[in-house]
């Protein structure tokens, strides 16, 4: 008598299905307007969830959070003026946040400054959040997931923070800052880690990339070409921003080490199933993540606020 032999079934892979009850707790999301912080956080309000939607325009705020159902609330943040980030953190000062995610960022724009001088993407994608972060981690119970991108590799190993002139005052190229932004995001999360578990908290410092997504996010690229290429690379290439959100959530529900990058599990992390990716040797330097910890608390004038005697 003949048989069949019915293969082994694969494990579904990690979607926005999987996530736990998230009800009673509290999650930030900057930039929760538009693109993959505008699907995180809806994901986020439907598994219970209540949700703060951090955004620089709170008219677009509210009409996504309109959508969103679920618990929501939007609040003004500017991460390019640190006297908005200062404004933000003070007025919290009512209830734990469980999830902060650092997700608001802007993309090779033509080389412009923030209200406090800074080149503008080092200035949003890095300090803003650095500040807010160490603003808000005496509330903070659970995570901080702060988004980077495979962008961080751009230029292999001259790839690096440019430490003698961080805000690009001379051979400015749109790429290369954007490169050096995302790269400062995973130093600044190795670091953020490192502190916190040198204090004793019990608080993860992750990071996560959405892979190629379909968003407005390239849209504002200073070169044309670079433009067009976008577009196609959406049209043709990229994930839905439903997808690219995965990383994030992933990031920010599961039991995850600290310091952990996650990413798309496809070829060249560039769509798929979120999973623990790795990071260029120029990510993983201890020494350059102090450094510009050091830097960044000079710049902003904002220090990491857990004592370690205070917390052990």
């Amino acid at each position: 008598m003949s048989s069949t032999r019915t293969p082994a079934s694969r494990p579904a892979k990690w979607n926005a299905s999987q996530l736990p009850d998230l009800s009673g707790r509290t999650a930030l999301v900057t930039g929760a307007n538009s693109g993959i912080g505008r699907v995180a956080a809806a994901a986020l309000a439907r598994a219970g969830a209540h949700v703060v939607l951090a955004v620089r325009d709170p008219e677009r705020g509210r009409s996504a959070a309109a959508a969103m159902g679920g618990s929501t609330e939007v609040r003004r943040l500017d991460l390019a003026d640190l006297a908005s980030v200062r404004g933000f953190a003070k007025e919290w000062q009512e209830r734990p946040l469980d999830l902060l995610i650092n997700n608001a960022g802007v993309m090779m724009l033509p080389r412009q400054e923030t209200r406090d001088g800074f080149e503008m993407q080092f200035g949003t994608n890095h300090l803003g959040h650095f500040a807010l972060t160490n603003l808000l981690l005496p509330y903070v119970t659970d995570r901080v997931v702060t988004v980077s991108s495979g962008a961080h590799r751009w230029g292999g190993a001259k790839n690096r923070i440019r430490f003698e002139d961080l805000h690009w005052t001379s051979g400015y190229t749109p790429q290369a800052a954007y490169a050096q932004s995302k790269l400062a995001n995973l130093l600044f999360t190795l670091e953020l880690q490192r502190r916190l578990a040198e204090a004793g908290s019990g608080v993860r410092a992750l990071a996560a990339h959405p892979g190629w997504s379909a968003t407005n996010l390239q849209s504002h690229a200073a070169n044309p070409v670079a433009r067009v290429f976008m577009q196609l690379g959406n049209r043709f290439i990229a994930q839905p921003d439903t997808s690219g959100a995965l990383p994030t959530l992933y990031a920010a529900t599961q039991d995850l080490p600290g310091a952990g990058y996650v990413g798309p599990d496809g070829p060249g992390e560039l769509r798929g199933a979120p999973t623990l990716v790795g990071r260029s040797p120029a990510a993983s330097d201890p020494a350059a993540a102090r450094r510009l910890w050091d830097v960044s608390e000079e710049l902003t004038g904002v220090a990491f606020p857990l004592a370690v005697d205070a917390v052990n």
